[in-house]
Formats: structure tokens, C-alpha cells, sequence
């Protein structure tokens, strides 16, 4: 059986400092029948010419958003299978191998998520690499999405919400979830470097994603108050009660920035739904 070909998409924006990691990263893979698309957005730094040296496929594209970027990369793609990352990721070398392998099996799984491990250096970036920790022991179905797909499968359900932005990953995979199409789990590890400038940055990032939530509450029927809408709903930081308390410094720092995000995410919904965005 031939090996099939897998096409990595990455949306960027002046990420310079970050992307020559990923691509290098890919490059390492145990699995060698891959293509980069790179999709920019009008960076201003010199991005482009570090994927070029990379010998990524590069797209330039104004002004869109990640969806939009995703689902042009995707178009432009040759793979039988597509891979979405960001360009903060940092892949272990066997994630392409076992994606494929998972999505091969005999039970026909047509998408996987893999789990993350996040790199960070500052105190909020430990902080949200504190509280994606307790996503990623084992993998939750709250806040998993999928990132590997079967291209066929991909365009058969639609793609990206293009009127969605921040909770698209998980409107995707809340539709193959409904189509009753299965979603392995990889084990091989994602390096996600958190980029937290400041408590400020993540907040205003928190109020953007926010603005277009209500779309996507309506679409998949979800309640304003649920696990994925509200942080201290998550059964996941309940149930590892003694990871918080081995860890003080850090489950304040956790939970003090959690409620400030609520509260960030919460304006956002509401001018969002007030202004129809």
C-alpha cells in the first residue's frame, strides 16, 4: 500500500520569530510524503522569506481571517490527507506517522487530534500552559478539536466556518461529531510555545474570539452556560483537585486569569450578539 501524501496548512501573520521552528520541526518527520502551505496575511516582518528557505508553498492573502486562510490552503493542497497547525507548534517526530496510522485503521476514523504539550517562559504564559496541562493529561472532549483530516471528508461536510472565528476548530468538529464520523487520538506530542506578551494581550485576544461566539453557540446548540463556554464548569480541573494543590502559585495565577478571560469573553459575546458581528 502506497504511502499517502499529507498537505500541512499554516495561517500566518508576522511570525518570524516563530515559524523557521515549526518548519523545521516538519522537516524532522519520521514520515517524508509531505507538503507545506503556508497562507499569509500581509506580514510585515520577513516571514515569507523564512518559509521560502524552508521551500514551503506560500501564499500571500490580505486581510483574512484564519478560517478563510485554513480553507484556501486547503483548496490549493495535492495531500489525500490535510493537517492545520499554528505557527507556534512545534512537532515531535513521529506525529505525521501516527496521524496517519490512526486515520488508516480498519475502524475508518477520518480525523484525530493530537494532544499538546505547552513551552512557555513568562508567568502568564506558564499560567496558560498551567491550565492547557489539565487539558492535555489524557486528551478532553470539552476543549479537543481535531487537526488531521481526510481531505474528501473535509469539503464533504464544508470545511472551515468562514463566518467563524476563535471557536472554528471546534465547530468543525462538532459537525463530524454529529455526522457519527470518528476522531482518533494521537499520542505523539504537539510543542505549542505559549505567546503571552502580557495579561492585557490575552485578555483583548479572549474579547476578539468572543465577538462571533454567539454564531457558533447558535449553530451547534450549545447553552451560554456550559463547560465550553464557561471555565469553572470544566469537569477537568475538579477531577485533577490535587494537581491545583500541589501547584498554589500557579492555580491562582490559573484561576485569576480564567475569571478575567470570562469576564473579557463575556463582553465580547455581548457586542457581538448586540451588532449581529
Amino acid at each position: 500500500m502506497r504511502s499517502p501524501f499529507v498537505s500541512i496548512i499554516v495561517p500566518t501573520y508576522n511570525e518570524a520569530r516563530n515559524i523557521g521552528r515549526l518548519l523545521e520541526s516538519i522537516k524532522k518527520q519520521t514520515y517524508s510524503k509531505i507538503e507545506t502551505l503556508v497562507v499569509d496575511d500581509g506580514s510585515k516582518d520577513n516571514t515569507i522569506e523564512i518559509c521560502k528557505e524552508h521551500k514551503a508553498r506560500v501564499f500571500a492573502r490580505s486581510h483574512a481571517e484564519r478560517s478563510v486562510q485554513r480553507n484556501f490552503g486547503a483548496k490549493m493542497a495535492k495531500g489525500k490527507y490535510l493537517f492545520f497547525l499554528d505557527a507556534d507548534m512545534e512537532l515531535s517526530p513521529k506525529v505525521i506517522a501516527e496521524c496517519v496510522s490512526v486515520i488508516n485503521k480498519k475502524d475508518k476514523m477520518i480525523a484525530a487530534t493530537i494532544l499538546e504539550k505547552p513551552v512557555a517562559s513568562s508567568f502568564w504564559e506558564k499560567t496558560k500552559a498551567f491550565e492547557r496541562s489539565f487539558y492535555n493529561i489524557k486528551g478532553d472532549e470539552t476543549t479537543d478539536a481535531a487537526r488531521f483530516f481526510d481531505m474528501q471528508t473535509f469539503w464533504k461536510i464544508g470545511g472551515y466556518d468562514e463566518k467563524i472565528t476563535g471557536p472554528e476548530d471546534w465547530d468543525l468538529t462538532e459537525r463530524l461529531i454529529r455526522k457519527k464520523y470518528k476522531i482518533g487520538v494521537v499520542a505523539a506530542l504537539i510543542y505549542h510555545h505559549e505567546k503571552v506578551p502580557s495579561l492585557v494581550n490575552l485578555l483583548k485576544k479572549k474579547y476578539y474570539y468572543a465577538l462571533k461566539a454567539h454564531r457558533f453557540l447558535k449553530k451547534n446548540k450549545t447553552p451560554v452556560l456550559s463547560a465550553k463556554t464557561i471555565y469553572f464548569l470544566r469537569p477537568v480541573f475538579y477531577k485533577n483537585w490535587r494537581k491545583l494543590i500541589s501547584n498554589p502559585k500557579l492555580s491562582l495565577g490559573m484561576f485569576t486569569m480564567l475569571f478575567l478571560e470570562q469576564g473579557a469573553g463575556l463582553v465580547g459575546y455581548l457586542v457581538g450578539l448586540i451588532k449581529n458581528e
